[in-house]
């Protein structure tokens, strides 16, 4: 039913010697020195190319964690290969030394403003080299442990929240059935629903959570008319119809999507295509959540025991939603319905 997010996994480095550097130089020996440095000082993943065409396939396959990039070369200069590999990765761009010769501080500036984090003077000294790395890849590597324990908090709260429907979505469903399986089964059917109407897979996971708490308003109402096991008076069943409104109520003023699409079913879901329903709205006006989990929790009252009903027979039950196709259902969702396995849908 609610669906719960994977803890993301921690920075893919023990140490700044781990990582993977890429150095891009048309001049052989500028990439053998740095290669013997990096080396020297520990640096153990190092993949290097002196054609800058090769840039972009080398970031892809080697997935550096730093790019140390010649800024003068023929073919493509390296804002050129800056600029490739911002298409690219986006916002995801790896850090970028520059190597340049060109003291001239506009072209600094230039690389800076381009997405590069430092830059290089040719000729090298050991020590600038190693220390504006180390600066750099601690860098990097602290906002990736930054951004992955918000994603881990964010991962968590979700968690949280959905655990929380889950529960809510049960205590109301304990109200008038005993096995509290109602909800997550109309969930799931809303879901299958959504999935033969072509909608989007967002969409259908939204769905399929926030369905579940299309009763959540059954909260608000007496078991002497919620279990009464005979016919129910006009009064008794106009107090039964304030579940809608108890649980849009209820569901209202979140930020959270599921909530704000339960909130819509919670006040939709008895709705009727010719207007007929519970507010009297008609067609296209009851959104097309409220339209889906219409046949969904109807489908499921049918088809299983409650304290004024016997369960109905899966076809039995299906050949009056069809009955039903045009007045009290949207005759698209039936169909959509229809090309559903109707007998996995009671379990």
């Amino acid at each position: 039913m609610m669906q719960q997010l994977e803890r993301p996994s921690e920075s893919k480095v023990n140490s700044i010697k781990d990582a993977r550097v890429l150095i891009v130089d048309d001049l052989v020996a500028n990439v053998r020195l740095l290669e013997i440095i990096l080396t020297r000082a520990g640096y153990s993943h190092i993949c290097s190319s002196t054609d800058p065409r090769d840039t972009v396939g080398l970031v892809e396959s080697f997935n550096p964690d730093i790019l140390l990039l010649d800024l003068n070369m023929p073919h493509l200069d390296g804002f050129e290969v800056i600029k490739l590999l911002r298409s690219k990765l986006g916002n995801q761009l790896i850090p970028i030394i520059v190597l340049t010769a060109d003291s001239d501080i506009k072209t600094k500036h230039r690389a800076l403003q381009n997405g590069a984090k430092d830059f290089l003077t040719k000729p090298f000294d050991e020590v600038e080299v190693l220390l504006r790395m180390d600066n750099v890849l601690q860098s990097y590597f602290y906002s990736q442990l930054l951004e992955a324990k918000v994603r881990e908090r964010t991962v968590d709260l979700h968690n949280a929240q959905m655990e929380t429907l889950n529960r809510l979505a049960l205590a109301s469903d304990y109200r008038d059935d005993q096995t509290g399986l109602h909800a997550k089964r109309v969930g799931r059917t809303s879901g299958l629903i959504a999935q033969s109407l072509g909608l989007s897979e967002k969409f259908v996971e939204l769905i399929t959570d926030a369905a579940a708490l299309h009763d959540v308003g059954k909260i608000g109402i007496s078991d002497t008319i919620l279990l009464k096991p005979g016919r129910l008076t006009p009064e008794e069943f106009a107090v039964i119809k304030n579940h809608t409104q108890i649980g849009a109520k209820i569901l209202s003023g979140s930020s959270s999507p599921v909530l704000q699409l339960a909130e819509e079913i919670a006040f939709h879901h008895h709705e009727f295509w010719d207007g007929n329903g519970y507010a009297g709205m008609q067609g296209t006006d009851i959104p097309l959540s409220g339209r889906i989990v219409a046949i969904a929790d109807f489908f499921d009252a049918l088809t299983h025991e409650r304290p004024y009903k016997e369960a109905w027979p899966v076809e039995v039950a299906v050949s009056e939603i069809v009955a039903r196709r045009g007045t009290q259902f949207d005759p698209d969702v039936v169909d959509a319905f229809l090309r559903l396995d109707h007998q996995t849908l009671t379990h």
